[in-house]
């Protein structure tokens, strides 16, 4: 965020933290949970975990 300043408005700041915040979640490769998106561990976890006593999955929060 530091490299792409200064920013002209407020807007153009809010969409540089949009894009930070994309790329943090969807683009980076985690090295915890095996090089891969954070949202795609998560979405492969809600749609693996069947919590005790259901038959049903868990469906996301966010989508």
């Amino acid at each position: 965020m530091h490299n792409k300043g200064p920013w002209r408005s407020i807007d153009d700041l809010k969409i540089a933290v949009a894009e930070y915040i994309d790329g943090f979640n969807y683009r980076r490769l985690h090295g915890e949970i095996k090089m891969i998106p954070p949202v795609e561990a998560e979405h492969s976890y809600y749609h693996s975990h069947i919590p005790a006593g259901t038959t049903e999955q868990v469906i996301e929060s966010l989508h």
